[in-house]
């Protein structure tokens, strides 16, 4: 079902243009002044404070290309595990090295900048489509399943899974939960397209699923919003254009790139407290989101508001809450994060001070009532900059962790 609103109308006093190709080797500032996203995100204030240190993030998509100038010195090819270790540095769609660079690039070389650039990229090469993959390699691909699995064993601690699949299996359920047992966080985009029956992994429990949103703070048309527990910028984003490599394309709304700033954001939060479990990082996510309705009456199109990474950052006394209760555990089978939060593995701190500014919050007056209260919602932490946003939409039935 095509979304016809589900829209967070505001102005950010960003303006993007749009471009069909950007050079990877021209100056830095080319590519990523198509980032535009990062001012509103107050990107260079969170840096100081946090870069993602620390923190490594597994990739499981199309494989992540370590030699874009970007990426070099970012991808720990070496950690990947060899019982999934198949052609991992061989993206054959410039997918995964999109995301990898969004989360985790220098932006060196006329790369794209990562919003979490002291962090690091696992990378995981999965089979998306066997026609891409090639056929004679589709047997030696790993499955979905198989990188989940493998990498709930590491000490990564985001899972990030930008991509959305319509089939689901008792393995790919089994592997969901064991690596949420693990203390990790996963987050998957919740994709493109008219079908209600996308979605997953989005659509699954333990699961974050995220959507697009444009610079004016709209919900991308088109997106399977009846997954959504977040949004992050997803529009007009310079990506590759494709497994060549030459160069870089801005196109049409990709949750993929949406839930890889979700997860960059997550990267920057536990970096400046490794010692937090995923419950604490997740909890500060729901707390520090802007909204004007009550917390604990989330709406269904906007969730618990827009995301604002910076918020808990500035404050060196922000509480996260107790590291063993899950705070999304009454929509989670169980409360396997609870029971494992002291299996998380610290990460280096990085703390600093700055000062607050003021951030949009989306209007409760016009945002339609929910039926399931799960989702956390990303936002962009605007600067010097006051908005004004709006939540309006056809109803759409929340199919969210029914199975």
């Amino acid at each position: 079902m095509r979304a016809e609103g589900g829209a967070l109308v505001g102005a950010l006093a960003v303006i993007v243009t749009t471009t069909t190709g950007l050079a990877p080797n021209a100056a830095a500032a080319d590519a990523q002044s198509k980032q535009w996203y990062l001012k509103p995100m107050q990107a260079e204030r969170m840096w100081k404070v946090s870069t993602g240190e620390g923190v490594k993030v597994a990739v499981i998509d199309t494989g992540v290309n370590a030699d874009t100038p970007s990426l070099k010195g970012q991808v720990l090819v070496d950690e990947v595990p060899e019982a999934v270790d198949y052609r991992t540095t061989d993206d054959y769609t410039g997918d995964g090295t999109t995301v990898a660079e969004l989360i985790a690039g220098t932006g060196a070389g006329g790369g794209l900048k990562g919003l979490a650039p002291g962090a690091k990229i696992v990378p995981y090469r999965v089979q998306l489509d066997a026609l891409q993959v090639g056929v004679k390699e589709q047997e030696k691909t790993p499955e979905i399943s198989d990188a989940i699995t493998a990498a709930a064993d590491t000490d990564a601690k985001i899972i990030n899974l930008s991509l959305s699949w319509r089939w689901v299996t008792g393995n790919d359920d089994a592997a969901i939960e064991y690596a949420a047992s693990k203390g990790k966080l996963l987050i998957a985009s919740v994709g493109i397209g008219e079908d209600q029956e996308v979605g997953f992994p989005s659509n699954r429990p333990y699961v974050v699923g995220v959507t697009s949103s444009s610079s004016s703070g709209t919900v991308s048309k088109g997106t399977a919003q009846g997954y959504a527990d977040l949004t992050a910028p997803g529009e007009k984003i310079p990506r590759w254009c494709d497994e060549t490599f030459r160069s870089y394309c801005v196109g049409e709304p990709d949750t993929r790139t949406a839930a890889a700033l979700a997860s960059a954001s997550a990267a920057l939060i536990w970096s400046a407290h490794p010692d937090w479990t995923v419950n604490q990082v997740t909890r500060a996510l729901l707390d520090t989101a802007g909204r004007s309705w009550p917390k604990d009456d989330p709406s269904r199109y906007a969730g618990y508001g827009l995301v604002r990474p910076r918020k808990v950052l500035e404050n060196a006394d922000y509480d996260a809450g107790p590291a063993d209760v899950d705070p999304l555990a009454d929509v989670n089978r169980g409360d396997l994060l609870a029971d494992s939060a002291a299996k998380n593995t610290p990460a280096p701190d990085d703390d600093a001070d700055q000062s607050s500014a003021e951030d949009p919050v989306v209007e409760a007056s016009t945002a339609p009532p929910r039926n399931y209260y799960h989702p956390l919602w990303l936002s962009l932490s605007a600067a010097a900059v006051v908005v004004g946003l709006a939540v309006s939409g056809a109803a759409i039935v929340r199919l969210r962790r029914a199975g």
